[in-house]
């Protein structure tokens, strides 16, 4: 306990600049910390600061020493908070990060009426499509799409979107309607590129039980879905666009589906591959009474809706 108490005391000194500064965040005097540091480096028999009347230092020994040790905090922090949280009701601060487009139209509408259910929890919503450091920006709850997911993370399905190539009726009144997949190389293709590494969003088609990517004449190319949106329905060409956003433009008539299957021509049926969502966290310390009940509220909520 003693070693553990000194590394303690040691990282926080650390971080926070100072040992009087370290003990503040601990809870204890300024002597008791510098006393579990020094326990420490006789028990390592090398010292780990430099300590003068103005400055803070690491030596050698301790710059090598931290690195090692500096994510042991961290970790029993989080085990003692999940232990500890096991069976309490949501509480506390719950950050959560969406890319754009699912976030300001899926994820938003979903929590206020988590916030009625659960009064004790803060909820901070974090719409971006750049890539999340949970640990650095403290997030508890990263909403990615299957294209976004990193190694390391643990990934919850919230469902599968179903993806629709629609253009308006004015665009098909002046260019026609493709007939299949094969001759959007042909037409005015609104695509998306991701914001992290400038990669094009691929159009994924299921044929026959294949999938396949069609080739694509890009003339406008954008890192916003909804911008997208707005273009296609001013005719400016073909987009595809998560049901979420072309439904309720296709309800108004403002955009058409393309693709729905029809062989009644002898087309083979075309099936859109879908977009599946995920909500992730850290690890499962990080799953947390409110992180799980969030994502829980979230796989109800849009349970069947697509």
């Amino acid at each position: 306990m003693d070693t553990l108490r000194g590394i303690e005391s040691f990282v926080r000194s650390v971080e926070e600049g100072s040992i009087a500064a370290a003990a503040r965040k601990l809870g204890i005097t300024p002597a008791a910390a510098s006393q579990n540091i020094a326990r420490l480096e006789r028990a390592l028999g090398t010292r780990l600061l430099s300590r003068t009347t103005r400055q803070l230092g690491l030596t050698e020994s301790g710059r090598l020493y931290y690195d090692r040790v500096r994510n042991v905090v961290h970790d029993l922090e989080q085990a003692a908070a999940a232990v500890s949280a096991l069976h309490e009701e949501p509480r506390g601060q719950l950050k959560i990060s969406s890319s754009v487009a699912f976030g300001r139209h899926v994820i938003s509408p979903l929590v206020p009426p988590f916030a009625a259910c659960y009064p004790d929890v803060s909820i901070e919503l974090v719409i971006t499509d750049r890539s999340i450091d949970h640990i650095g920006e403290g997030i508890d709850i990263s909403v990615r799409f299957a294209q976004q997911l990193e190694p390391g993370l643990i990934a919850r399905k919230l469902g599968s979107v179903p993806m629709i190539i629609c253009a308006a009726p004015a665009y098909i009144d002046r260019r026609g309607r493709p007939e299949t997949p094969d001759d959007l190389q042909h037409h005015d293709c609104l695509t998306y590129r991701f914001a992290v590494d400038g990669r094009l969003f691929r159009w994924g088609f299921v044929r026959d039980g294949l999938r396949f990517e069609p080739e694509l004449r890009s003339t406008i190319i954008s890192n916003d879905i909804d911008t997208l949106a707005q273009m296609a329905i001013a005719g400016a060409g073909v987009t595809r666009l998560g049901a979420f956003i072309a439904n309720p433009l296709i309800e108004q008539g403002l955009l058409v589906p393309l693709f729905g299957g029809d062989t009644t021509k002898g087309i083979a049926s075309v099936a859109h591959e879908p977009l599946d969502f995920y909500a992730c966290f850290l690890d499962r310390h990080a799953e947390t009474p409110k992180v799980r009940a969030f994502i829980e509220h979230a796989v109800q909520s849009l349970k069947g809706r697509w």
